[in-house]
Formats: structure tokens, sequence, C-alpha cells
């Protein structure tokens, strides 16, 4: 079974377990997100929306979030001292397609828990360095000696 899906302005033929890269999408690496607007519906019975199957769902999980290949922006007025360069990176979202529903069905599978991402607390980091005004009093100490 396969699915046309819209997300970003864009169309895309989606299976189940494909990967493709989509616009940025809201959400954290390793979350659900149940997409809404499923322009078709394909395999044995194939529907139709107008212009959205009524009921069906496509669930997706966050592989990760990137950005695109540098793209330049050159204009140049000639003989007129004139030029602008500007760059852009587009922001994507990769996802994995975990399942396509058609009305009334429901996932067949949970999905996987969430990535946990562990983040350095205080106590791991390294050991703090010392004040420098407490550094500047011994040296004073020090020299009063």
């Amino acid at each position: 079974m396969f699915a046309v899906i819209k997300t970003g302005g864009k169309q895309y033929r989606v299976a189940a377990n494909d990967k493709i890269t989509v616009g940025r999408l809201a959400g954290d690496v390793g979350s659900t997100v149940e997409l809404g607007e499923v322009l078709a519906l394909g395999g044995d019975t194939p529907s139709f929306g107008a212009p959205f199957v009524d009921g069906a769902r496509v669930v997706i999980e966050i592989v990760e979030h990137s950005r695109g290949d540098k793209v330049i922006a050159f204009k140049k007025r000639r003989r007129q001292n004139s030029k602008r360069k500007r760059g852009h990176r587009q922001d994507h979202t990769v996802i994995r397609i975990t399942d396509i529903l058609a009305k009334g069905q429901e996932a067949s599978a949970k999905p996987k828990a969430a990535k946990k991402v562990v983040e350095a607390t205080d106590a791991d980091a390294a050991p703090a360095k010392k004040p420098a005004a407490k550094k500047a009093a011994k040296a004073a100490e020090t020299e009063t000696e």
C-alpha cells in the first residue's frame, strides 16, 4: 500500500518504511507524528481525495533534523558598482514512514520509544577553576610575607 501526502507545499509518494527528506517539521528526534493531509491511497482499492482522503492518516517517525547545501544568490549590476551576495541553507527533516492508515484503522504496532538525549549536568562537567580574585589575593599574601 502507498499514499500520496502533502507537507510543506510539496507532494510525496510514500510507502511503509520509506525514509524521505521533507521541509522542516515541528517535533523532537524520535517522536511520532500523524500527517492528515493524504491526497491518495493506493493498493488493491485505490481512493482519491477531494482534496484529501477522508479519515486517512500517515504515521511518521522523525529521524533527524538537518540543513541543505548552501545556495549562493549573487546579483551584479554591471558598470553600476553594485553587487550583492547572499547565502541560504534550507532546513530539512528526515522522516521514516511507520504506518499508512485508512479511515477507521488503528496503528498496527506501537511506535518505538523516543530516544533519550542525555545532557551534561554541572556535576558531570569538568571541575571548575578557581576564580581569579582568589588567585590575586593569594599572590598578594605571598608578596607581603
